[in-house]
């Protein structure tokens, strides 16, 4: 299973078959006052800032989000675009809820892009389907419906069915809907990892779809979150997560990732892992 991103002529392939993708999830102001107030004034150095450095630490996708209180969403997504393509060639995941916010991206990028995301609720997904279809994009579906979020496996595989349904009922096919199997803090409930790592593994055996985490969502609100993603991350990798929004730029997270790549076999003869090493110490 392929789910193809683009900008221009660069093309990423998310699959099981190649090695794992990152989408940079730093462009967003959500608990991040200075950025939200540089973007609310129509300033986008910081989105640029940390593009670039998101793309120098591994970024395969930037995820863009224009979440401002009170400002106006569709222009502000539409001008952090704009500035992202200025200094980095990577695809982009526009990351909203609001049609119109997305729509404004949409419709100015350069290529296929990642919506951030439906999840199976009816009213979601009559929302943000239709735009997938209209203009060619992927789809982050989250696997909560009408019901809420679903307790067990078998309930998220059925949500995910239903949901990679009814894209198909709007023009979207099955490779263009990256399942989101639902990373929840395990400070709230300790089986919460458990639950969404077996979720993982069946969605991916019964369905063979992309399957993506909002990873660092697990460790919220405890200390150490660095360990207990990383460690998260390994563990979700090794069960079928083929893609995941994260901090690429924290060192412990890239390399977690590159170690995992090349213990599954996505690293031949070690080469990413040794030039990454040598560059470095080079540093």
């Amino acid at each position: 299973m392929e789910t193809k991103l683009s900008y221009k002529d660069n093309q990423v392939i998310i699959s099981p078959d190649q090695p794992f993708k990152i989408i940079g999830e730093r462009i967003n102001p959500t608990r991040r006052k200075k950025l939200a107030s540089s973007m609310a004034a129509g300033d986008f150095s910081l989105v640029q800032e940390d593009a670039r450095l998101q793309v120098a630490a591994g970024a395969h996708i930037l995820d863009v989000n224009a979440g401002v209180p009170g400002a106006d969403e569709p222009a502000l997504m539409r001008g952090a675009m704009q500035a992202v393509i200025e200094v980095a060639e990577v695809p982009l995941c526009f990351d909203s809820a609001n049609p119109d916010a997305l729509k404004a991206a949409l419709e100015h990028y350069p290529g296929k892009a990642l919506i951030n995301s439906t999840t199976a609720e009816e009213e979601m997904m009559g929302r943000i389907l239709p735009l997938a279809k209209e203009y060619g994009a992927a789809v982050i579906g989250v696997i909560t419906d009408d019901a809420g979020i679903p307790a067990t496996p078998e309930d998220r595989l059925a949500t995910a069915k239903k949901l990679i349904d009814r894209a198909a009922d709007y023009g979207v096919p099955k490779e263009d809907i990256i399942i989101d199997a639902l990373a929840l803090t395990v400070g709230a409930d300790h089986n919460a990892s458990r639950v969404t790592l077996a979720s993982i593994a069946l969605i991916r055996r019964e369905l063979g779809v992309n399957i993506n985490l909002g990873a660092s969502n697990v460790s919220f609100g405890l200390p150490d979150r660095e360990y207990i993603n990383t460690a998260y991350l390994a563990l979700a990798i090794a069960n079928g997560l083929t893609t995941a929004i994260t901090d690429p730029t924290k060192q412990e997270i890239s390399l977690t990732i590159m170690a995992c790549d090349l213990l599954m076999g996505q690293d031949e003869y070690a080469m990413r892992w040794i030039r990454a090493y040598r560059k470095r110490n080079q540093a």
